[in-house]
């Protein structure tokens, strides 16, 4: 489930179109509304995989989790759904959008950037418990964080990135299950500790 959220946002964002025009604004703004209810599932994803981090860092992950959702859905209200309106009812001719996307950016930037401390939260919380296990899913995450500062969701780095967000996040969430009934016996069998 943590992965759904990172693989539906690629979903869209194979339809998302590489700039805003008169001809495109209606699938804009239509788009960032239907994004509005599913970016901020990403801080959710976050918010569970927090769970076994110890509590001043589950709280400090979450904290960034919620800043994510915040400020990133306010990049999609603002850079999104208003901007994509003004072009549409405009005919493409309006300057009020160069100023919205400037607004949207910047709310971006801050929510990407809780985005990050997040993950980072997360492969810090998760390490302790999970060992090794641990590096597949941290690589991933922790690199699609960093490009998701500046790649949004435009195809291809952004899809990309949403989809390397998504098997980073079911990797670290296999990396805490617990172990198998078979693997405490061959630990067992190898003289591991109980």
């Amino acid at each position: 489930m943590v992965a759904l959220p990172g693989l539906l946002l690629a979903g869209f964002g194979m339809t998302h179109p590489s700039g805003l025009h008169a001809g495109n604004a209606h699938w804009w703004t239509t788009l960032h509304i239907l994004l509005l209810p599913v970016l901020p599932l990403l801080g959710v994803s976050l918010w569970v995989l927090l769970t076994p981090a110890v509590r001043p860092l589950r709280w400090a992950g979450r904290l960034a989790a919620y800043g994510y959702a915040t400020f990133y859905g306010g990049l999609d209200a603002v850079a999104g759904i208003a901007a994509g309106t003004v072009e549409d009812a405009s005919g493409g001719v309006s300057p009020l959008t160069g100023t919205l996307f400037e607004v949207g950016d910047t709310l971006g930037y801050v929510g990407a950037w809780s985005f990050l401390v997040g993950s980072v939260c997360v492969v810090a919380g998760i390490a302790p418990r999970a060992g090794w296990r641990v590096a597949p899913g941290a690589v991933l995450l922790l690199a699609a964080s960093v490009s998701f500062l500046d790649s949004h969701l435009f195809w291809p780095r952004g899809v990309y990135t949403m989809v390397a967000i998504a098997v980073g996040m079911f990797l670290l969430s296999w990396a805490t299950a617990p172990a198998s009934a078979d693997e405490r016996n061959t630990a067992h069998a190898d003289g591991s500790p109980h």
